[in-house]
Parts: C-alpha cells; sequence; structure tokens
C-alpha cells in the first residue's frame, strides 16, 4: 500500500514574489518511490477550458518553492501552462524524516514522482508535459530527461552539475585524486561524528556576514539569498545550508553521462558572466556529441547576466519567459 506522510503546510502566502490575480494557486502533495510525500504550489491559468500542458519545475539547489521556482512557475502558468514548483525530498515543506540530505537518485526521482502527479491530474494533457530546472536542478533535471520518456521538454536555467562541483571544486580547481580522497575522507570521518552526537551537523548556508575580498560568485548569491530579494526562512542556502554529508553520494556519480541519448527537445539558458557558465557550455557540448538527437538542443547565453539574475531576473528582467513560453508551445505539441 502506498501512503503518503502527513505533511503541515503553510496556508498563507509567503513567497518571495506577489501573487498573480491571473492564476488559481493551490499547495498539492504526491508521492516518489521512496515513500517520501513531496510538497508543491500548483498554478492553474484562471477560465483554462480543456487538457492542459503542464511544467515541473525546482531549484535552485538549496533553495524552497517560494523562491524562484514558485516565480517561473506561476510566470508560465500566467502563459497557459498547468505548473508545480515543488520542495525536493528533505528539504522545505516536502517529507523525509532526515533532513538536508540530498541523492543524485532520489532528487531525480522527485522530478520523475513531479511528472507522474501531473500525468494523472484531470487538468493535464499526459502527452505534453515538460520540465524546468534551475542551478543544481537543472543538472537534475537533464538527468531526469535522459531517463523518463514521457518528458517532453526540458529547459536548464543557470545551471550546475552538482556531481562535477562535489568532486572537481569551483571551476575545476580541485580536480585530483588526492583532493578528492581528503574530502572523502573528512566526509567519512563527519559520519561517525554524527552518529556519536545523534544529529547531523550542519555546513552552513550563503554566509551572514560578507567578507570585503570575497569571491564574486559569494556576493552574487549573498544578494539574492541573504537579502529581501530572496531571502525565505525554509531556504537552506539562506539559512544553514546542507549538512556537511548531506551531498557526500555525488562525489562519484556523475548525472549528465547519458546526456547525448535525450531524444526530447532541451533548453540550456546561462547568463553570459555568470561564474557557473562553464556547465552549461560543457553539458550543451557532451549532449550533442555523437548524438542523433542534436537537433532540438540549444544553448542561450544572456548578455551581461549573472548567476543569479535568472533568479529573479535581476534588474534588468534577465529571464526569457517569452523565449521559454516559445519552447514549450514548440515542443509540448
Amino acid at each position: 500500500m502506498i501512503q503518503k506522510e502527513e505533511l503541515t503546510l503553510v496556508t498563507e502566502w509567503d513567497k518571495t514574489f506577489p501573487k498573480s490575480d491571473k492564476v488559481e494557486h493551490s499547495k498539492v502533495t504526491f508521492i516518489n518511490r521512496y515513500g517520501i510525500t513531496l510538497a508543491a504550489d500548483m498554478y492553474v491559468p484562471k477560465n483554462a477550458e480543456g487538457k492542459l500542458p503542464a511544467i515541473a519545475v525546482s531549484g535552485p539547489f538549496g533553495a524552497v518553492k517560494e523562491q524562484c521556482s514558485g516565480l517561473y512557475a506561476q510566470n508560465m502558468a500566467e502563459r497557459g501552462f498547468l505548473t508545480i514548483a515543488f520542495d525536493p525530498s528533505f528539504t522545505g515543506e516536502s517529507g523525509g524524516n532526515v533532513r538536508y540530505m540530498a541523492s543524485p537518485d532520489i532528487n531525480t526521482e522527485d522530478f520523475m514522482a513531479a511528472v507522474d502527479f501531473l500525468s494523472l491530474n484531470d487538468k493535464v494533457d499526459p502527452e505534453r508535459i515538460g520540465i524546468i530546472g534551475i542551478c543544481g536542478w537543472g543538472g537534475m533535471g537533464i538527468n531526469t530527461a535522459a531517463l523518463d520518456t514521457r518528458i517532453k521538454g526540458t529547459v536548464a536555467v543557470t545551471m550546475y552539475d552538482m556531481t562535477r562541483v562535489n568532486a572537481n571544486g569551483y571551476f575545476d580547481s580541485e580536480d585530483t585524486e588526492e583532493s578528492r580522497y581528503e574530502k572523502k575522507k573528512a566526509m567519512c570521518a563527519q559520519r561517525l561524528t554524527d552518529l556519536k552526537n545523534g544529529e547531523y551537523k550542519l555546513g552552513g548556508g550563503v554566509v551572514d556576514s560578507l567578507p570585503e575580498d570575497a569571491p564574486f560568485f559569494v556576493k552574487d548569491y549573498y544578494d539574492y539569498y541573504k537579502t529581501g530579494r530572496g531571502y525565505h526562512k525554509r531556504s537552506l542556502n539562506s539559512n544553514g545550508g546542507w549538512n556537511v554529508i548531506g551531498c557526500e553520494s555525488f562525489m562519484n556519480q556523475p548525472i549528465l553521462k547519458y546526456s547525448n541519448e535525450i531524444r526530447s527537445a532541451v533548453l540550456l539558458i546561462h547568463g553570459e558572466k555568470a561564474h557557473s557558465c562553464y556547465f552549461s557550455k560543457d553539458a550543451y557540448a557532451n549532449m550533442i556529441k555523437d548524438s542523433k538527437y542534436a537537433d532540438n538542443k540549444e544553448l542561450m547565453i544572456i548578455p551581461d547576466a549573472v548567476h543569479t539574475d535568472l533568479y529573479d531576473g535581476g534588474d534588468k528582467n534577465y529571464i526569457p519567459f517569452d523565449r521559454i513560453e516559445k519552447f514549450f508551445e514548440d515542443n509540448l505539441k
């Protein structure tokens, strides 16, 4: 018997963006194949008729659905799609009795469970389902598209490959066997410390006090997660972060290995000046290399935009919603 966990969901509007009067909003839950119940915000265009195309949205990695994934979901609902923005397992309002853990497998399953939910929704055309993954969930979205043949279109925005950054460090600066060994050794020691203490130690989110000499990408994250622009009390990145061992299994599980076998359409969007732009450039190159399905793959670079500009549009409305709408209109047929 498949049973849902009982979740306590916030009823008032507590998003980092204004509520639209063009869509109906509600809280929904669904279950993944590991028995974890996920919480989501569902956005339905007002006065919509017939079976609708649908989109599941998640990310960034360590964020919650009240931040930019909800913004994307609400905006796309205004454009005629039924959408959900969900909290991944172990985070936000979603279930999982160990908090702040991540898994390449379970988090990919979260996206597939979202597709399950949409496929069985009476208002959705199950043949017209797409996904949007933001930041670390861009990589997870690509991995899902390589596994889930029901997905007709995937948009990966300001993408991170979380397996690569965990194994190799930022900008591949720790890409040696010795560096990986030391990181694995430290996490193995932390596992025992956590068990002795009876709790998992948090690794810390975005810094609370920004050093003057902080790297640009740290300043970029601070400007979103630690200010009124994007702070949320349930966001890991805004607060205590993942557990120290929360991302341990990302160290040796590359999630983009079979991306060149994705038959459905994929659109990667990244800011030209984002510290993370190399992830999308390399992911796109690998996706089309020796692929029989390269014609429906695209890399879109947004001039002058930095990483978090594609979280909420920054100060120049950098998010190309019109292009995203056209992509899904073309591919969710």
